[in-house]
């Protein structure tokens, strides 16, 4: 199937030249700069945005601020409502988002659209969960009294996303934070501007249907220069939800922490695949395959290490050699369906793909596969590159940080699983994870107190691609934080205890007795 990119911009009301500002029901004309955004598939360019001023954000946030008061006294399973109409707006624009996404972020298509349905999955999550906002009745040590926890709207959400999920990463927070009764500010990554003020546009005919407050679903697209340092050290914003690296994790940790407020860090990943003797090695190769290529490796989930027992290293890598070899003509436009990896992000990401290659060969690392930069009759952007498998040991430094592109290092390990956690456990971060085994022991083991130290431990899953009705993140350097399903809710309020005296007496706890 062709892809009219023109008919699908104009579909989204994609214009040449955007607005970077709005309030949900509103668009605002802005004193910034325009920058433009190029399409990392062919170079072309896609659109101009107007970018943001500070004094864009100070009316933006004072907004944001009235529209909470009111937004707060909203009945839950109302914000609810508005939540599941904006999932079916979304499903009635999946391939034409997941199109743009495509175009303007260089993931393939199935991914694009893959990307929407997360949106789709977790408004119909928070669409129950507004139901089930609950507290807990606890028993007290007085008599007459009721003691009891619940949880209570938290305030202004702001919201900062990077450009390898452009769209779903806002969703994940946006559709708990408003069922939870709070307001977001949401800042998307300056690589992808594009793709998140189509997002606005769909979600403002149902706002407005709904006489949802203006301010409660914001949008501003501006430099770091403008929105960075500033837009974490305002008081204002009671939460702050920040998709990165590590490096910007911990950045953003000084400043927010320095304000005492909080923070959803989603970091980066150094994830590993554990393949002992006893594994289905054809299953433990299709999902490695896709962990270590899907995206051209730049999700926060994809696999960077593969650990493989000794007596079986040699099949595996051979095998996984030959996988590669078959995608080899598969790398091109992800808007044709017949290729699997499209092109990174830009020339800076390539950079550092080239320079991790040459790392790891200077550590004493072997190439087995790719590795180079892409050129000639459909590379003319110069963001494709081939993926690369480099024989590797765990303590290079190379191998101890995260490429966010497409090359994966096999380690070899002898004796048992303990041995392959120990070495997987043994890198800063701790996204995600797993093991392929068929062994109930190894299996039991992995997902054990002594066994993968990640946010995530799959057995026989790979480490890309999450459900969004487990809770989402990791630890270590990965910053700790929690998003999409499960009880990651409740950072999205204040939690509070209360105690209700219903009887004559004023009894003081623990007995005191004080008297006067």
């Amino acid at each position: 199937m062709a892809i009219d990119i023109k008919q699908v911009l104009k579909n989204l009301g994609i214009d040449q030249v955007n607005q970077g500002v709005s309030s949900g029901t509103k668009w605002f004309d802005t004193a910034g700069d325009t920058t433009a955004s190029y399409s990392p598939i062919d170079g072309e360019l896609i659109g101009k945005v107007k970018n943001a001023t500070w004094d864009d954000y100070e009316k933006l946030i004072t907004k944001a601020q009235k529209a909470f008061v009111i937004w707060r006294k909203v009945p839950a399973p109302i914000r609810g409502e508005v939540i599941r109409q904006i999932g079916l707006e979304l499903r009635k624009h999946k391939d034409d988002l997941g199109a743009l996404v495509s175009y303007e972020m260089g993931k393939i298509f199935q991914e694009g659209k893959g990307e929407v349905q997360e949106m789709i999955d977790i408004c119909d999550f928070a669409v129950g969960q507004s139901r089930l906002i609950n507290g807990v009745s606890l028993q007290s040590e007085r008599v007459d009294h009721r003691l009891f926890e619940q949880y209570q709207p938290l305030g202004v959400v702001g919201i900062v996303t990077s450009f390898n999920f452009p769209v779903a990463v806002w969703a994940w927070n946006t559709a708990l934070a408003a069922i939870a009764g709070d307001v977001v500010i949401w800042k998307p990554s300056s690589k992808t501007p594009l793709s998140a003020i189509a997002t606005q546009k769909l979600i403002q005919k149902v706002l407005k249907e709904n006489d949802v407050p203006e301010g409660v679903f914001n949008l501003i697209v501006a430099k770091s220069s403008v929105m960075g340092d500033q837009f974490l050290n305002d008081h204002r914003i009671p939460l702050m939800s920040v998709t990165g690296s590590s490096a910007v994790g911990k950045r953003v940790g000084e400043i927010v922490g320095k304000r005492l407020g909080k923070t959803i860090l989603e970091l980066g990943g150094n994830n590993a695949v554990i393949i002992t003797p006893s594994a289905d090695i054809p299953m433990a190769l299709s999902s490695t395959v896709f962990g270590t290529v899907g995206t051209a490796g730049q999700r926060c989930t994809s696999t960077r290490r593969i650990i493989i027992h000794e007596s079986i290293y040699e099949e595996v890598k051979e095998k996984l050699v030959n996988a590669y070899h078959k995608i080899k003509d598969r790398v091109g436009s992800p808007l044709d369906e017949k290729f699997l990896v499209g092109p990174l992000i830009d020339q800076g990401s390539v950079i550092n793909f080239l320079n991790a290659v040459k790392r790891v060969q200077e550590e004493g690392g072997k190439i087995l596969f790719g590795g180079e930069k892409l050129t000639g009759k459909g590379f003319e952007s110069g963001n494709y590159v081939m993926p690369c498998i480099a024989e590797a040991e765990n303590h290079y430094s190379i191998v101890q940080e995260e490429t966010f592109a497409p090359i994966v290092y096999l380690i070899k390990y002898a004796g048992d699983i303990y041995d392959a956690i120990a070495i997987q456990n043994d890198v800063p971060q701790g996204l995600s994870s797993c093991c392929f085994t068929l062994n109930v022991r190894e299996a039991e083991i992995f997902v054990s107190s002594a066994g993968s130290d990640c946010g995530i431990a799959n057995v026989n899953v790979g480490t890309s691609g999450a459900e969004i009705g487990g809770a989402f993140g990791g630890e270590k350097e990965t910053g700790g934080g929690r998003e999409s399903g499960s009880d990651a809710w409740k950072v999205y309020m204040r939690r509070q205890t209360s105690t209700v005296n219903y009887g004559t007496a004023l009894p003081l706890a623990q007995g005191i007795k004080f008297d006067f």
